[in-house]
């Protein structure tokens, strides 16, 4: 059981920290964009959502393979 644990972890791990750069990539192209400054910050808390829960989603990863870890 410990086994799966730690690779079910893995994946959702990876997802999460894809997540973490798709929002860094997010917040640079709106930089970028030279939009003006309410639109951008209105843009940006759609981009700190998606950081939030790619985070939450590293976390729990991070987690299960701990978890895997101590059931192995």
């Amino acid at each position: 059981m410990g086994d799966w644990l730690i690779w079910i972890g893995v994946a959702v791990t990876l997802i999460g920290v894809a997540g973490l750069v798709a929002s860094g990539v997010y917040a640079l192209r709106l930089r970028r964009a030279g939009l003006d400054e309410a639109t951008l910050r209105e843009r940006l808390r759609r981009g700190v959502l998606l950081n939030l829960v790619a985070l939450f989603g590293s976390v729990i990863g991070l987690m299960l393979v701990i978890l895997g870890i101590a059931f192995a």
